[in-house]
């Protein structure tokens, strides 16, 4: 066991003995995090709203809960939702762990998921006056990252809260946890985050196809990049999906979409000029827009927001293969977990 291990497994005994954890959100995102706690040895309660999908952590030990207000005893719950508007229901529902008619409420909730910022500050207020302490706590990373221990978080909230429940976050989000004050900080940094996602992958496919069209294979333009100064953890897991036209969903074009308008929106709150997101949003938008009209190509609506390749690709008058190179994704597992 390396140090690191035993430090992580000290501080999920601590975390253990001090709190009771809870989970709602079993989805691409929630299962392989909540993994990452049972690796580190912390024990917690789950609820999701398809029972189906715990059945894995349910081999490993879990506490299925059967509705959320059994979560209302946990000091902590930790929620991984869809939309701001799950979250709300989750919150202040039936059952919910805030509801009118809760005896007993958790200490803090601490919100893993995309949501707006006006969305989060009025959840944010609505939990206060219940005296629940609210961390928003949105991460930057895919399924695969979190198996690769490359997922990192950004929190906002209370700092004594954040205390509480920092050696928790640290364990599912490996490669760091920024603490940037209080309020609805974090979702400025998440929604800015997402936008940089969108333009990043818009500007990549273009240069990529420009290379490719001047005859450089693409598997060996994205090498030279992800060993490039421009390389980064987001390009070398996108590669194997440029070069092979694999679209596995990490994030839909709608999603996509939804957070580029939610950054053009904080940008014109907050007088930023944003002509770059603008001409980014207006891309996916047409994406979105041939998906719908071009044969075969409605399978791009619940694909890789990446499949935004081969629109483009056609629009420069070249027709998407793929090239059946193997590449790296930076995200293969360490030696040691490899069979």
């Amino acid at each position: 066991m390396t140090e690191l291990d035993q430090g992580a497994q000290a501080l999920a005994t601590k975390g253990e003995k001090a709190m009771k954890i809870g989970w709602i959100g079993i989805g691409r995102m929630g299962l392989p995090m909540v993994n990452r706690l049972l690796d580190a040895n912390y024990s917690l309660s789950v609820w999701n709203r398809t029972r189906e999908k715990t059945a894995p952590l349910a081999a490993r030990g879990v506490t299925i809960v059967d509705t959320i207000a059994d979560l209302r005893e946990c000091d902590a719950v930790f929620t991984m939702l869809a939309t701001g508007k799950d979250l709300v229901s989750v919150c202040f529902g039936d059952n919910g762990l805030a509801a009118k008619e809760a005896a007993k409420r958790p200490k803090i909730i601490v919100d893993c998921s995309t949501i707006g910022v006006q969305e989060s500050r009025d959840i944010r207020a609505k939990l206060g006056e219940t005296g629940v302490d609210y961390l928003a706590a949105p991460v930057s990373g895919n399924p695969k990252c979190v198996i690769a221990g490359k997922l990192s978080s950004v929190v906002s909230g209370s700092a004594e809260a954040f205390d509480e429940v920092k050696p928790i976050i640290e364990a599912y989000a490996v490669s760091g946890v920024a603490y940037v004050g209080e309020g609805e900080l974090a979702r400025i940094c998440k929604v800015a985050h997402n936008v940089l996602l969108g333009v990043t992958i818009a500007n990549l496919i273009e240069v990529t196809l420009m290379a490719q069209k001047a005859g450089v294979p693409r598997h060996a333009f994205l090498k030279f990049i992800n060993n490039s100064v421009m390389g980064s953890v987001f390009t070398r897991y996108k590669s194997p999906a440029l070069v092979n036209l694999d679209w596995t969903t990490t994030l839909t074009p709608a999603l996509m979409l939804k957070d580029l308008d939610l950054g053009l929106e904080s940008a014109r709150k907050l007088a930023v000029p944003a002509p770059v997101t603008a001409a980014v949003r207006e891309v996916f938008q047409a994406h979105i827009g041939a998906s719908s009209v071009t044969p075969g190509a409605e399978r791009f609506e619940q694909a890789d927001f990446a499949a935004l390749f081969e629109t483009t690709a056609r629009g420069a008058g070249l027709i998407p293969e793929s090239e059946n190179v193997q590449v790296p994704s930076g995200l293969e597992p360490p030696e040691r977990d490899r069979a």
